[in-house]
């Protein structure tokens, strides 16, 4: 992915949500199961690094990358 494209931002409710479910909810993934495998094998990066635990928390202005598609978490107030 080069510095060029778009990152999508996606608003959450709150201030953290977990990996596994900011894949759900922003889209990137249809499930859990799936949430589980993508991540366990290593698939995911969380600002630029891998990242492996599905209960990772993420923050405001956190990137998730899957896939060549980059998200942005925005945390709601």
């Amino acid at each position: 992915m080069s510095s060029s494209d778009p990152i999508d931002d996606v608003q959450i409710d709150g201030d953290m949500i977990r990996l596994g479910q900011f894949l759900k909810f922003s889209g990137l993934l249809d499930t859990g199961s799936d949430a589980k495998e993508i991540i366990g094998e290593g698939h995911v990066r969380v600002n630029g690094e891998r990242e492996t635990r599905r209960g990772r928390q993420l923050h405001d202005g956190d990137v998730v990358e899957l896939g060549g598609h980059e998200v942005r978490v925005r945390a709601g107030t």
